[in-house]
C-alpha cells in the first residue's frame, strides 16, 4: 500500500513526493466531500453541475502538474 501511494503522490523518480499532486488529491476528495454534504444538507443534486465543477478541478490539477513536470527530478 505504501508503494502504491508513494507512486501515485510522487513524480518520474517515484521518491520525491510532489505538493502539486497531494494538492490535486486534497481538491477533489474535498470536492466530493462537500457535494455529498450538498446532496444531505439540502437534498438535491444537479449532475451537470457536479459534472462540470469536478472536470475544473480535475483539468486544473493536470495542468499544474503538468506545468510543474519540468522541475520534477529524474524528468
Amino acid at each position: 500500500m505504501k508503494t502504491l501511494l508513494l507512486h501515485i503522490f510522487s513524480g518520474p523518480d517515484n521518491q520525491t513526493v510532489d505538493v502539486a499532486r497531494v494538492l490535486w488529491v486534497i481538491s477533489v476528495l474535498t470536492f466530493i466531500g462537500f457535494g455529498g454534504w450538498h446532496v444531505i444538507a439540502n437534498h438535491q443534486f444537479n449532475p451537470m453541475e457536479y459534472g462540470t465543477g469536478l472536470g475544473a478541478v480535475l483539468a486544473g490539477g493536470g495542468a499544474g502538474v503538468g506545468l510543474k513536470s519540468k522541475t520534477e527530478p529524474g524528468a
